[in-house]
């Protein structure tokens, strides 16, 4: 019984992980079109990409490792893994809700940004404000998933590892892991052969 929910819990992990990668991939994504755009309309000067798109590509890529770490915890279900994991989506989870308590606390919020030259940033900020209802789902979809995704690696923890053992030789096994064996080994031994009647 155990088996099974751990290999459905697993499979869950392994759905849910699914959807932050790809949202991590449409941020990578985004993050490229801009430098694109950004390269074609500065093809002259010098400028470096500014910080907005940057951040957004390293948001992506952070995102996508984390879902890979999560992927990994969620197929070997190693206690090591897992708390990896659990340490990158609470931290993530920390962060994110920093950012929104600045943003929503803070009526100076812009201020603590630097500026973006590109204009991007604003745009973002204008998308955001114009569809916001829409992205207020988005998010809290998110967030959501990696609180799931937190519940679940809990769960997996909690239910252990694979109880299966591997050994390379029989010299691996020892008496407490067998023990049919050794009652069988304190026993007296018997020869099984011909009888001897008399000596000679």
């Amino acid at each position: 019984m155990s088996r099974m929910l751990r290999s459905c819990i697993q499979s869950l992990l392994k759905l849910v992980n699914s959807f932050l990668a790809m949202f991590g991939i449409a941020m990578i994504l985004y993050a490229i079109w801009m430098i694109r755009a950004w390269n074609r309309e500065m093809e002259d000067s010098d400028y470096p990409a500014p910080w907005f798109i940057y951040t957004m590509l390293g948001l992506g890529v952070t995102l996508c490792v984390i879902t890979c770490s999560g992927h990994i915890a969620a197929e070997t279900a190693n206690g090591c893994c897992l708390y990896c994991y659990l340490v990158f989506v609470v931290f993530l989870l920390m962060l994110e809700g920093a950012v929104t308590m600045d943003v929503f606390l803070n009526r100076n919020w812009e201020e603590d940004f630097p500026k973006d030259p590109s204009g991007n940033f604003n745009e973002f900020k204008n998308f955001i404000k114009e569809n916001f209802d829409m992205c207020k789902w988005v998010g809290l979809s998110i967030v959501s998933i990696q609180g799931l995704c937190t519940v679940l690696a809990l769960i997996l923890k909690g239910l252990g590892p694979h109880q299966q053992r591997h050994y390379d030789s029989d010299d691996d096994y020892t008496l407490e892991e067998v023990p049919l064996l050794r009652n069988y080994v304190n026993q007296p031994t018997y020869v099984v052969g011909a009888p001897v009647y008399g000596t000679r």
